[in-house]
């Protein structure tokens, strides 16, 4: 007899990973650990730690740049942290070019098993050290997150041991939030400075900042606000008297001059040791440093609307409540309760 041939075992079909989906679940497995805590101790030496807010475009990125120039220039020692997520703090400083972030070379670096040195984030120019925080793309993560992870990675990389005179942080004011708040919120530096114009929108943020610095005091923080500098100073007054309002000094009025305006969008540095702005950088180096941290007093609404005040009112602004029938048009009907009544059959 013949014997009936047993049928070929099949292998196992081996099962294949989506590369996407390994992708989303990394991610979601990140993203549901919990950051460490953000050491606050105390530097190595008496370093002033220093985070200026301010409206984004209002000019912090100009300011500090210049700032920080002027500081090296004067035999301090210096280091600029951008904590921005546009990334361009140091920008002006490097004559246009932008520094490798330490958000995405981390990424990188995880991703080939490598670890992040201070070389790869951390650059120099005159005496200046200066680095850039970073965020994530668009629709890929939180900024404020982003701002959480780059200081524990400066923790690790020996922030605290680092040698400076002064650290300059420069933070977005438009949200005064999670990673944004951070210097605020854990005292990570001794005082702030607010960026603002004469306009009513970097006001608000200014205000807004002052309104965290005095909230976080109620709750035990030590941080304060040393004062404001004006920029793009075209002498009408409101961002002077603002700073008067809430209690803060004027550190210093950058003019809207065209010179300034001019050489700052071709990535000049005007604060220059023997140049035209030379003063006016020096004069805001020594407010920043001398400057105490004080408590302020912020505006509500209304008061911040006053800075703003014209002889021509269009409107009373009273509140109008509106009503049902405005809503519905002109075939609304008033019911006399939200009963629903059937008709009979």
């Amino acid at each position: 007899m013949l014997e009936t041939a047993k049928p070929r075992e099949r292998a196992p079909k081996e099962h294949v990973v989506d590369p996407q989906i390994q992708l989303r679940d990394r991610l979601r497995e990140e993203a549901a650990i919990e950051p460490d805590p953000v050491a606050t101790g105390e530097p190595a030496k008496e370093t002033q730690i220093i985070a200026i807010y301010g409206k984004g475009g209002i000019g912090k990125s100009f300011t500090l740049s210049n700032l920080s120039y002027m500081m090296a220039q004067q035999d301090k020692k210096v280091l600029l942290i951008g904590c921005d997520p546009k990334s361009d703090t140091t920008s002006l400083l490097f004559g246009g070019r932008s520094c490798p972030t330490i958000i995405e070379t981390s990424s990188k670096k995880k991703a080939s098993g490598e670890e992040v040195e201070i070389g790869d984030v951390c650059f120099k120019r005159d005496g200046v050290f200066a680095m850039e925080l970073g965020g994530p793309e668009v629709g890929r993560g939180c900024g404020g997150r982003g701002i959480i992870h780059g200081f524990e990675l400066l923790e690790k990389l020996g922030f605290h041991d680092w040698n400076f005179d002064y650290v300059l942080l420069d933070f977005l004011g438009d949200v005064v939030c999670g990673g944004f708040g951070l210097p605020i919120a854990r005292d990570m530096c001794q005082k702030v400075i607010v960026v603002g114009s004469n306009d009513l929108q970097s006001l608000y943020v200014a205000n807004n900042v002052c309104s965290a610095v005095q909230y976080f005091r109620k709750l035990g923080g030590n941080v304060g606000v040393a004062g404001m500098v004006i920029n793009k100073d075209d002498g009408t007054g409101e961002a002077t008297a603002f700073a008067e309002s809430v209690g803060i000094p004027v550190l210093s009025a950058i003019p809207a001059d065209d010179d300034i305006r001019k050489k700052s969008a071709n990535y000049e540095i005007v604060g220059r040791p023997g140049g035209r702005w030379a003063p006016l950088f020096e004069q805001l180096a020594e407010g920043v440093a001398e400057a105490p941290p004080l408590q302020p007093t912020p505006l509500e609404h209304e008061g911040l609307l006053k800075l703003f005040d014209s002889e021509d009112d269009a409107g009373s602004g009273a509140l109008v409540p509106a009503t049902a029938a405005d809503m519905c048009g002109k075939e609304f009907v008033e019911r006399p309760s939200l009963e629903v009544v059937y008709d009979e059959v």
